[in-house]
């Protein structure tokens, strides 16, 4: 039986951050969730309550919230003007959460893209105060991203509105960072596109479900040019088969670990005895079709492997329609013996998500688990 005094409440709200550019279909995705608005925080986030919290999981509205968290502490208060916040917050998360043992305390603003970094200072001073006061193991990590994904972790986010806090593993808050965001330049001198951002958070946010593939793997684009992903896949040490009826810009040319095919992905075909451990489409056009296009070339997936798809909503005008394309694609994906690992909408996303599948296995084909 668990100790009450080491195990967090029930909570009774939630924060949920719903992007941006789904704001005009907010209502519709509070009521799939079965939320009710209580305040809004920052630009993206919601302080909710919620009939049922496994709907964040289950619900089609789901995918459309990119970060959760249960609120377990709140102080609604505006830290610039309390005297002593930080350390009155910190001892008093020191005291409600220390027996408690979290893996890590993280703590981040609700607009960390804010020019002004007040709110950004205040969360890291408020997390170092607040390790001094804490068992040490929950300060041992370098980095967030080295923390267990299944472990809970102390996520505090503090802007204007106040302080809200709460216990969750990354894995069911749907990001190892407070917010869910992670970083990615995509303007950094020599960049060929965003699109090489996008695919460095998607191999980021499929640590949260499973570790991504080994340095040396074999991965086969789908809609390649200009290239921003292949160059991203071939920094980290990825073999990459590119296709795409549109060049790649120059400075790909004789990248180490590239292939490059001039054909159009409908009419591509890999050589006798090609593998891949991998592969990636970020196809423009109806999902449908580029779905269709990479089962096609599925049976050169080794068994267990991945597949990163853009599910591009391009010309979907509502909520319900979104919800449709996807429920096609993933439909057409589990009938070709794709298992779906996750979907997510990416930082770097705009009206698309970004899904990630596993190919049948040896074991799902043979029927011997």
């Amino acid at each position: 039986m668990e100790d009450p005094s080491v195990t967090p409440q029930p909570a009774s709200t939630w924060l949920i951050r719903i992007p941006e550019v789904f704001a005009e279909w907010e209502r519709d995705i509070l009521r799939g969730l079965g939320a009710r608005v209580l305040r809004l925080l920052g630009r993206e986030f919601r302080l909710v309550r919620l009939g049922d919290p496994a709907m964040l999981g289950e619900s089609a509205a789901a995918k459309y919230v990119r970060w959760n968290l249960p609120v377990h502490h709140s102080w609604p208060c505006c830290p610039r003007d309390t005297d002593g916040f930080v350390e009155k917050a910190a001892r008093a998360l020191a005291g409600k959460f220390g027996r408690m043992k979290p893996q890590a305390v993280l703590a981040g603003a609700f607009d960390p893209g804010d020019p002004n970094r007040y709110y950004r200072t205040l969360a890291s001073n408020l997390r170092g105060r607040t390790l001094q006061l804490f068992p040490t193991a929950a300060g041992a990590m370098k980095s967030a991203e080295d923390q267990d994904r299944m472990a809970p972790t102390l996520f505090c986010l503090v802007g204007k509105e106040g302080l809200f806090c709460g216990l969750q593993s990354p894995a069911a808050a749907h990001g190892f960072y407070p917010g869910g965001t992670k970083f990615v330049r995509q303007n950094a001198p020599g960049t060929i596109s965003r699109a090489g951002a996008k695919i460095a958070e998607a191999l980021h946010q499929l640590r949260l479900y499973q570790d991504p593939p080994c340095a040396g793997s074999r991965w086969l684009e789908l809609g390649a040019s200009p290239g921003g992903m292949t160059a991203e896949l071939l920094e980290r040490g990825y073999q990459v088969t590119a296709v795409d009826r549109a060049p790649l810009d120059p400075r790909l040319d004789g990248a180490r670990g590239l292939r490059f095919v001039l054909a159009n992905a409908t009419a591509f075909r890999p050589e006798t005895g090609a593998a891949y451990d991998a592969i990636l489409s970020d196809m423009n056009g109806d999902a449908r079709d580029a779905i269709a296009r990479v089962i096609r070339l599925t049976e050169f997936l080794r068994p267990g492997g991945l597949v990163v798809f853009t599910l591009k909503l391009a010309g979907v005008e509502s909520f319900a329609a979104a919800n449709e394309a996807e429920a096609d694609v993933a439909g057409c994906a589990a009938a070709a013996g794709m298992r779906m690992i996750a979907r997510t909408h990416l930082t770097y996303n705009r009206h698309e998500f970004t899904l990630f599948f596993a190919a049948r296995s040896r074991s799902d084909s043979t029927g011997n688990l």
